[in-house]
């Protein structure tokens, strides 16, 4: 009996290092028993990161909420994206377009869709890379601990949440908050086109190098791109862009908060000297 209870903590333990920290089912399974004795024979590696498997476990019946799959091919969705974020008049528009389109497979395993908060009126307008736990419970973007430092970050060069509109590349949280498939990105870029055609922003800013690669372009890491001014084009001209340290980084990485300040204050300046100019 000892051993099945701590061959299960194991089990419990490898799950949470491997990012699984809710359910996504209405009711609990327990697949120990669907999988057999052989299912739970685990043993803790004080040097690894998670436990490994004595041996390799039986296959479980398929899941498809866990195993959520685009209802299209990636060149469909991203077709039918363009079409459906195109024909977007205003934000309300486009927020209503997105909970409706099914060509992310994100959105199958996400509890709420993170659209944006902040000010749809505002020169400045953020974007990180995709909503966490906290988030996806919210249904806004950046409402957690690096959201909070975040709001600080605004605060220190004199900026609220009114002064800014911040959102993500993706909408809808990737489970255990692993990295979002190139597959999910395109699924939602143009919907993140649209709308920062819609917001117009003078400046924008790209939060952490996920981010920053995949709107600008390159593979080229944060510690590279952060801190230079380049021009993002949109329908509506070019936009003064910059990307800089996420937030979430500078929680890990507090030293690194010198080099997050010098990009803060360059971006105050642009919105000042853009504020004066005629």
């Amino acid at each position: 009996m000892a051993d099945a209870r701590e061959a299960a903590l194991n089990l419990l333990k490898w799950y949470r290092d491997a990012g699984v920290d809710e359910a996504i089912g209405e009711a609990p399974c327990d697949w120990s028993r669907l999988g057999g004795p052989a299912a739970l024979t685990f043993e803790a590696e004080e040097e690894e990161v998670f436990a490994a498997p004595r041996r390799e476990a039986p296959s479980l019946p398929p899941q498809p909420v866990a195993r959520a799959q685009p209802s299209a091919p990636l060149d469909a969705a991203a077709l039918s994206a363009c079409e459906i974020a195109r024909e977007a008049p205003d934000l309300a528009s486009l927020e209503a377009a997105l909970a409706g389109f099914e060509g992310c497979p994100l959105k199958k395993t996400a509890k709420h869709l993170c659209f944006a908060r902040g000010n749809p009126n505002a020169r400045l307008m953020l974007i990180g890379e995709a909503p966490g736990r906290d988030e996806d419970l919210d249904g806004r973007p950046f409402v957690g601990r690096a959201g909070r430092l975040l709001d600080k970050m605004l605060a220190a060069i004199g900026l609220t949440e009114a002064d800014a509109y911040i959102t993500n590349v993706v909408y809808w949280r990737p489970p255990g908050n692993r990295t979002p498939t190139p597959q999910e990105v395109e699924a939602c870029k143009p919907f993140l086109e649209r709308q920062i055609e819609l917001i117009a922003p003078a400046v924008l800013v790209l939060l952490g190098g996920a981010a920053a690669k995949q709107m600008l372009g390159t593979d080229e890491g944060i510690m590279k791109l952060r801190g230079k001014w380049r021009s993002y084009p949109s329908a509506g001209g070019a936009i003064k862009t910059i990307a800089t340290l996420h937030p979430a980084f500078l929680l890990r990485t507090p030293a690194a908060k010198r080099q997050a300040w010098r990009d803060l204050l360059m971006i105050k300046a642009a919105l000042d000297e853009r504020q004066v100019s005629p």
